[in-house]
């Protein structure tokens, strides 16, 4: 079964988990299973059935927007990792 690992400051919708197994054979199906397990990920990862603009999602450290997107396969042991953007700094 793939895991997803959950960035620190997603951790609070899965009651603190750094990893999280879900069972799917796409980016899709799995990000469609973590939201429906932890609902509250939900508007923080995808919108509108896409993922947010702002998040980065990972397949063995492969940028899925350089794949095949919500269709990009996901092997069972394969890590999937979801990583918020970061912007801002100092002047």
């Amino acid at each position: 079964m793939p895991v997803v690992r959950i960035p620190s400051v997603l951790r609070a919708h899965t009651g603190g988990a750094a990893q999280v197994e879900v069972d799917g054979g796409t980016v899709g199906e799995i990000l469609d299973a973590l939201t429906r397990d932890h609902p509250g990920l939900a508007d923080q990862v995808v919108e509108g059935g896409r993922i947010r603009g702002f998040v980065n999602v990972y397949v063995d450290d492969e940028d899925v927007r350089y794949l095949s997107g919500l269709d990009t396969p996901v092997a069972a042991g394969a890590e999937v990792a979801i990583m918020p953007a970061v912007a801002g700094g100092a002047d």
